[in-house]
């Protein structure tokens, strides 16, 4: 029996010491007291929520700042012209244009008509490379390398290499290498000498003339006229001692010279 106390009593110990007592419970309680009471004093929950509102009001506007600068330029819109627009436009300018035209028709007419009395004189010696036109008349005394034209009267006494164009021609010892159109009256006078075709309403030739003649009205062919080259004209009068190389043909004429002969063979 005495063992079986002693085992007991050994058991006991080791439970006791292997078990804290109550200055370990006492210590742990501490413990858990320190732990609470680090905090010394209750915490503001507004105050908290203030200083929060007021850093996000600042984040806020620093976005706002950072936005406003990132914001690309307004580009400037070009408008769309339609082209309704686009006509309404362009009969609008008509319009103008017109009026304006109106206003100034008087004013150019009046022009011309002092232009037209004007003669413009290229002398002797002058020579020319180019065209040559004039709203005038002109009297050609040098050298012309161009086409020559005018409303008014030409009159060559020089060289012309190139055709003429004018409403009364007239050369006077002239050397032409060129065509001649007018619309009035070519004059060919003694001396001259024309390389080209010459094309009027009427033509008096006492020079000469390689090429052909057509002239809607008459053609009178003087003494001292050598012609090379065929006439066409309404009628013709040809003087002693003109050279003439080609046929005359009076197509022009009002006479039908084909109903005379169809007629005679009908008499016989």
């Amino acid at each position: 029996m005495g063992f079986f106390k002693d085992f007991k009593d050994d058991v006991s110990q080791a439970v006791n010491e292997l078990m804290p007592g109550d200055t370990n419970q006492d210590s742990l309680t501490n413990d858990d007291d320190l732990v609470v009471n680090t905090l010394e004093g209750e915490v503001d929950v507004e105050s908290e929520l203030s200083k929060l509102d007021g850093l996000l009001e600042q984040v806020t506007k620093k976005e706002a700042a950072q936005a406003a600068a990132a914001v690309p330029p307004v580009q400037q819109v070009t408008p769309v012209v339609t082209p309704v627009q686009t006509a309404n436009t362009m009969r609008a300018a008509q319009e103008e244009r017109k009026m304006a035209d109106n206003t100034i028709m008087p004013t150019v007419t009046q022009q011309k008509a002092a232009v037209a009395d004007e003669v413009s004189v290229i002398t002797e010696g002058t020579i020319i490379k180019g065209d040559v036109i004039s709203n005038g008349s002109l009297d050609i005394r040098g050298q012309v390398d161009g086409n020559v034209g005018c409303n008014g009267k030409l009159v060559v006494t020089g060289v012309v290499n190139g055709n003429s164009n004018a409403s009364e021609f007239l050369a006077d010892a002239a050397k032409i290498e060129g065509e001649v159109v007018s619309s009035g009256t070519v004059k060919i006078g003694l001396g001259s000498v024309i390389i080209g075709n010459v094309t009027s309403t009427s033509a008096v030739i006492a020079g000469a003339i390689k090429g052909d003649i057509d002239v809607q009205g008459p053609v009178v062919v003087d003494t001292s006229a050598v012609v090379m080259g065929n006439i066409k004209s309404r009628s013709v009068q040809i003087n002693n001692g003109a050279v003439i190389e080609g046929f005359c043909s009076q197509c022009y004429s009002d006479v039908d010279v084909q109903s005379l002969f169809d007629t005679k063979k009908e008499t016989n």
